[in-house]
């Protein structure tokens, strides 16, 4: 087996450690939101995680796929992603904010996946990070809603 195309594989353990950290946070903020729009919020943050729980085990497939170590720790996603974790006590409208930024950072590393493997001419990569982009220009859109 040739080694792994490191070109597209980094890039989409960024996607991997970004999604994760995202999932944690956007679970973390299900558990603990209040205030007015507890049920949307509680209900919507739901969802949200729930997609991304399968979406990160097809991202850390894929990177199996393409003959290379999954990161899987805390310590290896910290450095990785583009979210951060959180460690205070938003309300809920900073928690919507700080994910409609969220949602923005991990699109920007999905478009980096799709940049690499469209270079490499891995439409499997690609079309994974092209899912992606809709996902969460779809998921910002709805977060930005309830601040309207």
């Amino acid at each position: 087996m040739s080694p792994p195309n490191r070109a597209v594989v980094d890039p989409l353990a960024r996607l991997l450690a970004s999604s994760y950290t995202l999932y944690v946070k956007t679970h973390n903020y299900h558990w603990n939101v209040t205030g007015r729009m507890f049920t949307t919020l509680h209900t919507l943050f739901e969802l949200q995680y729930t997609e991304y729980a399968a979406a990160i085990d097809e991202f850390a497939e894929r990177i199996r796929a393409l003959g290379a170590h999954a990161p899987g720790s805390f310590a290896e996603f910290a450095p990785l992603s583009a979210v951060k974790e959180e460690t205070g006590k938003p309300g809920a409208d900073d928690m919507i904010r700080r994910l409609v930024a969220d949602q923005e950072a991990v699109a920007a590393v999905a478009r980096d996946v799709f940049a690499a493997a469209d270079a490499a001419g891995d439409q499997a990569t690609a079309d994974l990070a092209t899912r992606r982009l809709d996902v969460h220009a779809k998921n910002a859109w709805m977060l930005r809603s309830h601040l309207e």
